[in-house]
């Protein structure tokens, strides 16, 4: 009797330890699964926020040369407005910047505003929101330029603090290289500075950059 006692009990211990093994452990699956979600997910949102910030790019370049300058006051912050820089060094103090409800104001009128100085003779630039954004904003056909997200093509002598100034926000470059001509330092290039908010990508800066003496 204790014989067939003791073999019912052994069979009895291997049957629940194949059970064991074969048993799957909830919590390292779930771990392991969420994971490669995790990760599948977020190099969708990064490819599609990339997306977005070229169309949004291409979209505020193609108002500006047709010149509608309410679509393009569209993509300014609604928060914190739009500053401008005439070159690549963005200064803070100086730089003229302005709220989305000043820029709509003044946008139509003949108000004279001082962007900046002109590099070389440090003369003020002067001139109406209308005549900046066609004459020295778009002054080359920025359509065509060469297209980089968060990376600068365009680089010369001049101080380029954006990513200081901006350190979380994306931005593009828009970059026309120079022609033989001119020793290629007749190069031109716009930056535009976006910042989410409300699910969408606004403008909080335009810099532009050239050949500086």
């Amino acid at each position: 009797m204790k014989k067939v006692l003791i073999a019912v009990f052994a069979l009895t211990v291997v049957v629940a330890c194949k059970k064991e093994v074969g048993k799957p452990v909830p919590n390292e699956i779930d771990s392991l699964a969420q994971t490669k979600t995790d990760s599948a997910g977020a190099v969708q949102t990064h490819a599609d926020k990339e997306a977005v910030l070229k169309q949004t790019n291409d979209e505020v370049l193609k108002a500006l040369k047709a010149k509608d300058y309410t679509t393009f006051t569209s993509f300014i912050h609604p928060e914190k407005g739009v500053r401008f820089s005439m070159y690549a060094f963005v200064n803070m103090k100086e730089d003229k910047h302005f709220s989305k409800a000043d820029f709509e104001r003044y946008q139509p009128t003949k108000t004279l505003f001082t962007w900046g100085a002109h590099d070389g003779s440090g003369d003020p630039y002067k001139a109406t929101i209308n005549d900046y954004l066609s004459k020295w904003v778009f002054s080359k056909d920025f359509t065509t330029s060469q297209y980089s997200l968060n990376k600068f093509i365009g680089g010369g002598n001049s101080l380029n603090n954006l990513k200081e100034i901006y350190p979380k926000d994306d931005f593009t470059e828009n970059y026309i290289k120079g022609t033989e001509k001119s020793g290629n330092m007749d190069w031109k290039t716009v930056r535009f500075v976006f910042e989410e908010f409300q699910g969408k990508y606004y403008l909080v800066a335009v810099v532009n950059d050239q050949w500086t003496v």
